[in-house]
């Protein structure tokens, strides 16, 4: 937003707002670039001074102030402080840093449909909030538009009105902006959230061709175009072309309603995005154009028949040879051709093995010493098989508790010789070969 230095004329303080800048004027008063003690920016309008004069505008504006209060919403700029005694009223809302949809449009030229979308959308949710407090804006127009890094802000409450409330602050003068107007703005009907919508169907329609949809001209002749002529929409995407005419209908009982609005230039937001061709979201001519161009893609007639074949083809071949089993040799193809064996005469089925339909496990395979090999899974893994380590650990204290055991046996054979009272000349020549077949047989005494 374009900032211009303080001017002569123009306050240093307003309540507890120190004024830095000049934000811009309008036809309410003027507004600035504020903070307050603890440095939070505001933009804080002050009302001209003849307006300040009218008793009828304090009043409704002081109406419409507290209304202004109760509108919750995070694409609204919010309310922080107003006096409505002053000699000047004034009101300070949040500041909201990026440039106006008017001054984007005006500098780099219509928006995209995705764009012009996705901003309308998120207005059309910013809008349920302010009619939901029982608020109408009444001067939605671009420049009360920023575009903030957050999304677009909608600003400019001052001369919101209440639902139900008169346009008119004096007889045949209206409050607003021309070629932004309603009709019942401009006859001075009532106002309603439709006169919002309204607004919100030029304001988009600008962002699609940088013009008004009633041309330019002088507010007397932008006030007859909006009553009695149509809104010129050529420039506008087909995508959104159908959703802003029903916006800019004469009759407030055929606009969209707040909520449709926004459900509808999502759905638009979205299709955009993706890249397909947009047209009218009923059912119609024209509706569902962003399929025309795939399904036109498609073969058809002769070629349509042969893709078909050929899918089918593979989905049968596909289902009628398994996978084999990364660990299982591959199964020849003419394994299918072969005559059945025995097994299969027996009732086993020959693809599973098994009787009955069931599947018999496959045997895995083992090594040279009868132990188990590890097997590869189909994730690329290795199935849990005997660990190697361990069965050589075991291997080698079965060697050893043996040995122990028959050296201990041996032990004990040898102690026993002298316990039956041999001795040692006669163990001695047992040991060097010499019978005891002599004078002493065996298991005579010796003297």
């Amino acid at each position: 937003m374009a900032m211009m230095r303080l001017r002569r004329e123009d306050p240093r303080v307003v309540g507890t707002f120190r004024l830095h800048r000049r934000l811009g004027a309008g036809g309410m008063g003027v507004v600035y670039l504020g903070s307050d003690k603890r440095g939070q920016r505001v933009a804080l309008k002050v009302i001209r001074p003849d307006l300040a004069e009218d008793q009828e505008f304090r009043s409704r504006f002081a109406r419409e102030v507290s209304a202004a209060r109760r509108i919750r919403g995070g694409c609204t700029a919010r309310l922080v402080a107003a006096d409505l005694d002053a000699e000047r009223p004034w009101f300070a809302t949040q500041y909201v840093p990026g440039p106006s949809l008017h001054d984007k449009v005006n500098e780099e030229g219509p928006l995209s449909p995705a764009e012009v979308a996705s901003i309308g959308a998120a207005l059309s949710e910013g809008l349920l909030a302010v009619h939901d407090a029982g608020v109408v804006h009444r001067d939605l127009k671009p420049s009360n538009i920023l575009l903030s890094p957050k999304g677009p802000r909608i600003i400019d409450f001052g001369i919101a009105w209440a639902t139900g409330a008169s346009t008119l602050t004096h007889v045949g003068t209206a409050v607003g902006s021309p070629g932004f107007l309603a009709p019942e703005q401009v006859r001075g009907a009532a106002v309603t959230p439709a006169t919002d919508i309204f607004a919100l169907g030029a304001t988009l329609a600008y962002a699609c061709t940088a013009d008004s949809p009633f041309g330019q001209g002088s507010s007397e002749v932008m006030l007859y175009r909006v009553v009695h002529e149509e809104a010129h929409l050529g420039g506008v995407p087909d995508a959104l072309a159908p959703l802003l005419a029903s916006c800019l209908a004469k009759d407030p009982a055929d606009r969209p309603s707040t909520l449709s609005l926004s459900l509808r230039l999502k759905e638009i937001a979205a299709r955009e995005a993706h890249g397909l061709s947009g047209g009218p979201l009923e059912n119609g001519p024209g509706a569902g154009a962003g399929w025309e161009r795939r399904t036109s893609e498609r073969p058809t007639g002769q070629r349509a028949e042969e893709y078909a074949r050929q899918r089918t083809e593979r989905r049968t071949a596909g289902s009628s040879s398994p996978r084999p089993h990364p660990s299982r040799p591959p199964v020849p193809r003419d394994a299918a051709a072969r005559p059945a064996g025995p097994a299969s005469a027996a009732g086993k089925n020959p693809r599973t093995g098994g009787r009955n339909g069931r599947r018999v496990p496959a045997a895995r395979p083992t090594g040279r010493n009868g132990s188990r090999t590890p097997v590869r899974t189909t994730s690329g893994g290795r199935r849990p098989g005997p660990d190697r380590r361990l069965l050589r650990q075991r291997v080698i204290v079965f060697v050893v508790v043996t040995l122990l055991v028959a050296l201990g046996i041996a032990a004990a054979q040898g102690c026993q010789g002298p316990a039956r009272g041999l001795g040692a000349d006669r163990s001695a020549s047992a040991a060097a070969g010499v019978g005891m077949s002599g004078p002493y047989g065996v298991g005579e005494r010796v003297p």
